[in-house]
């Protein structure tokens, strides 16, 4: 049986195939977070197997895979590529109305022009042949990039990091622009202090500065944040169950922060969520002198597998959607930064769908007319990434904002095969507007939709982000 995804795949009208193929196709992909290793972009690295540029790290596959009762070996564990391989081919068929069977088939076709579909029966004949073409130039690490039209490609980069992938990729005129993401989460983790304070020794390193004091690593973050900037970061980005709001006395965070770097005693939650959230508003006025945007991924519980965590560590599919209260204390933090006008662009994420109308009627508290879009209610993200949670992250801003003013789709991806994600995005987004038209919810003007579309797709992007300051 062939491949279903045609040239008109998820495009259920007249309209909506015209708006893809006339104005959202051809247009250039801005990528603005993934978790892309640098450093394979930088050795410009190749692929033995398929199952390494496919299956190693991509926790979506992993979750299907175990939830089929797939031994661990032929997971993360000792199996060959080609049993691993195997074993994901026969998870394939039972996926369906999962995303991860269009994006599959999307990826086959797309990069290898595969039009049969993955099972049992077909995978050896697709894992010789995708081993095959992997041995061919367009098929390294920089060549994908250039092949699915990435304009610029952003990863996630820890404070400590020396750029010095990021570095040597800019200076070799490789022509996507590959830039870093400042992530400084493990600066105010306070959940052990042994292993917090084993970071902060990093991070002095890093700086060239000494922290004994909380003062100390406001001055080193911004430090770092200054390095990050001279090497074409313009954004950050933050990962946390949800934002805290709890203004203190700067003399009882000293105590607090004092207390775990001397390793006195352990804080309560409190104390560290105050820490965290004097930290936070300290970076975001910092941002907002630099000009980048502040990214918030929120509402993910983490690490909920103890046995599993304790066997494997962080990240690699024991983590869900999180139950969390977010409006309170999230509109309290952004009013503190907006009341000094120190508020950066800001794009808000939520994991848990229950949130999409507190995320998207939030943005607009804090749009205050000085620029197009300033605070973004951000794309669907992690579980919310296909196409249910995609139309309804739509929906919702279409009701309580301005689709016309979103900033699109990015892969939050480790894979070189990710991209066509946007893809995916665009047909469900001219889908949507089109099934639109088709019940004459909308005019049928389509050059005007169609620009629409394509700001969607790309042009808000380019606008919003302050990529253009990045000198070669």
């Amino acid at each position: 049986m062939g491949n279903f995804i045609t040239d008109d795949f998820l495009l259920q009208t007249p309209a909506a195939r015209e708006l893809y193929h006339n104005y959202a196709k051809d247009l250039p992909i801005i990528d603005y977070h993934s978790h892309l290793p640098p450093a394979e972009i930088n050795r410009n690295r190749s692929f033995e197997t398929i199952t390494n540029i496919w299956l190693d790290g991509d926790h979506y596959k992993w979750r299907a895979m175990r939830t089929l009762g797939i031994d661990e070996k032929y997971i993360t564990g000792s199996a060959s590529d080609r049993e691993k391989f195997q074993k994901w081919a026969e998870t394939v068929p039972y996926t369906m109305r999962n995303p991860l069977y269009h994006w599959t088939h999307m990826e086959l076709k797309n990069y290898f022009g595969i039009e049969s579909l993955l099972n049992p029966d077909s995978a050896d004949e697709i894992y010789n042949s995708t081993n095959e073409q992997l041995q061919e130039p367009e098929f390294s690490a920089r060549s994908l990039l250039q092949r699915m039209d990435v304009e610029v490609s952003c990863t996630t980069d820890d404070p400590v990091d020396s750029l010095e992938h990021h570095q040597a990729i800019q200076d070799s005129g490789f022509e996507v622009t590959v830039l870093p993401a400042f992530r400084p989460d493990a600066a105010y983790n306070f959940v052990d202090p042994e292993s917090y304070n084993n970071y902060i020794e990093k991070l002095e390193e890093a700086s060239g500065l000494g922290i004994s004091s909380l003062d100390d690593l406001l001055k080193a973050l911004e430090q770092r944040i200054d390095y990050f900037h001279e090497n074409g970061c313009r954004l950050s980005d933050h990962g946390l169950e949800r934002l805290h709001y709890l203004p203190t006395p700067k003399t009882e965070l000293d105590s607090y922060y004092n207390q775990i770097r001397n390793n006195d005693k352990q804080l309560d939650n409190e104390q560290k969520q105050a820490l965290t959230c004097h930290i936070l508003l300290q970076l975001g006025r910092t941002y907002t002198k630099k000009g980048w945007v502040q990214q918030f991924h929120l509402g993910a519980l983490r690490n909920a597998n103890q046995r599993m965590y304790e066997k494997m560590g962080p990240a690699v599919g024991f983590d869900s959607i999180g139950d969390f209260q977010q409006s309170r204390s999230l509109a309290r933090f952004l009013n503190e930064l907006d009341l000094t006008n120190e508020l950066p662009k800001t794009i808000l994420y939520n994991l848990n769908p229950a949130d999409n109308e507190v995320m998207a009627t939030m943005t607009g508290n804090f749009n205050d007319g000085s620029e197009k879009g300033k605070i973004q209610y951000g794309s669907a993200w992690w579980f919310l990434d296909q196409k249910d949670g995609m139309e309804e992250q739509m929906n919702v801003l279409s009701n309580m904002g301005l689709l016309s003013c979103f900033v699109g789709m990015l892969t939050d991806s480790r894979s070189f095969l990710s991209f066509p994600r946007h893809e995916y995005f665009r047909r469900i987004l001219c889908n949507l507007i089109g099934n639109d038209i088709d019940n004459g919810e909308l005019p049928g003007d389509i050059e005007w939709l169609g620009k629409i579309v394509s700001d969607i797709c790309y042009y808000n992007a380019k606008e919003y982000f302050n990529f253009h300051t990045v000198t070669a």
